[in-house]
């Protein structure tokens, strides 16, 4: 944790105790445009600034065997230009704008943004909504950009041990759910990838009614809406594929993969299935293990840190991670380096370990109280962002939940008991959910690969 936040961590406790949280700044406004567009505006005037995003519901867990990677493909080829933009133009009439700008695929979605001087939303606006609609998917333009994504996955995976051992991990905890599957896509399938490939991806999920487009700054809600009406308006909803559900089969013993990749150190990776949030009323399981994460890695004094690095030095590095909101299952990890001298069984041991000391003993409320300090000055200093309000509000909306309900699911992360916390410890860290990616290191040979030329957007 960074000295900010802890600093953020302690005004937090100080101002409003560990049970409450500063008012959300007021202004958000949503609505949708016949075409199905859901438009949400936040007011935010403290800077005269803007953050303008659209998110497609549609991620690589939409992809299908042969074609995995294409919608991270599409990403790169909405930068190659429309009817009316020049390939290339895009970019640099937002940056002679003053402003930046960039785009992401996740598993569940892809993501267009643009942070700007409010003077220039119209012009963005019109530049992302011109790509919605008009884009230019030639087979020249395919030709170059798919081999740009081949050298970035060279680059970012296949040259990267641990980008590696997390893909065999995944392909070993998912066997029927497309997670199962790496967001940039399997080399052979970008391999024999065409450009009709990145046209039907384009044609099939690009449209109004799947996206969401979120204005937050230093706007008026009416001008952003009116704009909204003007440069999207006009599009077509489309008749979207139905969205069959891929439950991943319950996992009934454990799972173990071996990746060897030259490296300085051997790495550990233990993930278990659990559950994620669906209901935020509802669900408690989530907010818990949430708490969990934070007691076993949250700061500097959490029990991994504290335990495993510092007193018994078992491991170099070390952590624990869980995210609960997925359009698909997600899952529990704790992960490390072994210290010198010690061996990724001994840390695997260590790290199961900790939770198993939860689970007999449980935690104390001091520990809890830190870890819910924590979680407060995390949302201050998200909401110092235009940037980081539009993210976690997108982040919702395309998981199936409401941008409406944050503040509540804070309310109820805040209510979360230690004999909570020790529940889920005892309830979800057996074998039969687990899966453990150990990274053996070989010899390092050779210099470092320069980043392709073109590699930008991630």
């Amino acid at each position: 944790m960074t000295r900010l936040l802890q600093v953020l961590a302690s005004l937090a406790a100080m101002l409003f105790g560990a049970g409450a949280l500063a008012a959300e700044p007021t202004g958000t406004f949503e609505t949708t445009l016949p075409n199905g567009l859901k438009i949400i505006v936040k007011e935010d005037h403290r800077a005269p600034t803007i953050a303008h995003m659209v998110w497609y519901r549609a991620g690589s867990m939409d992809e299908f065997n042969g074609t995995t990677g294409v919608a991270h493909l599409l990403e790169h080829m909405m930068f190659k230009g429309t009817r009316s933009v020049p390939t290339g133009e895009f970019s640099k009439r937002v940056a002679a704008a003053g402003g930046r700008e960039n785009a992401f695929t996740n598993r569940d979605y892809t993501a267009y943004f643009q942070q700007i001087h409010k003077s220039k939303l119209e012009l963005v606006m019109k530049l992302e909504s011109d790509r919605m609609n008009n884009l230019n998917l030639t087979d020249v333009e395919f030709a170059k950009e798919i081999k740009v994504v081949m050298e970035e996955r060279r680059l970012r995976t296949d040259d990267q041990p641990r980008a590696k051992l997390y893909e065999a991990h995944q392909a070993a905890a998912y066997t029927a759910n497309p997670y199962h599957h790496p967001i940039i896509g399997w080399m052979r399938d970008l391999e024999t990838m065409t450009g009709a490939d990145a046209r039907k991806w384009y044609s099939t999920w690009y449209a109004p009614n799947n996206a969401v487009l979120i204005v937050i700054g230093d706007v008026k809600t009416a001008e952003v809406v009116a704009l909204a009406k003007k440069y999207y308006g006009g599009f077509k909803p489309k008749v979207l594929p139905a969205r069959k559900a891929q439950d991943e089969p319950e996992q009934t013993g454990i799972r173990r993969v071996n990746i060897k990749a030259p490296a300085e150190l051997p790495f550990v990776m233990l993930g278990w299935h659990v559950p994620k949030l669906t209901d935020v009323e509802k669900d408690s399981d989530p907010y818990a293990l949430e708490v969990l994460a934070g007691v076993l890695d949250g700061h500097e004094g959490a029990r991994i840190t504290k335990n495993l690095i510092r007193e018994q030095q078992i491991a170099h590095e070390a952590g624990a991670g869980y995210d609960d909101t997925s359009r698909g299952p997600t899952m529990f990890f704790l992960e490390g380096t072994p210290a010198n001298g010690k061996t990724v069984v001994e840390l695997e041991a260590a790290l199961r370990a900790e939770v198993k000391k939860i689970a007999d003993s449980g935690v104390s409320e001091a520990e809890l109280k830190r870890v819910k300090a924590q979680v407060i000055a995390a949302q201050v200093y998200k909401r110092d962002s235009i940037f980081g309000q539009a993210m976690e509000i997108a982040q919702y909306e395309m998981v199936g939940l409401s941008h409406k309900q944050i503040d509540r699911a804070l309310e109820k992360l805040k209510n979360v008991t230690a004999a909570q916390v020790q529940a889920m410890a005892q309830k979800y860290f057996g074998d039969d959910t687990l899966t453990v990616a150990t990274l053996t290191p070989l010899p390092i040979s050779g210099k470092p690969k320069e980043p392709p030329k073109g590699l930008r957007h991630d």
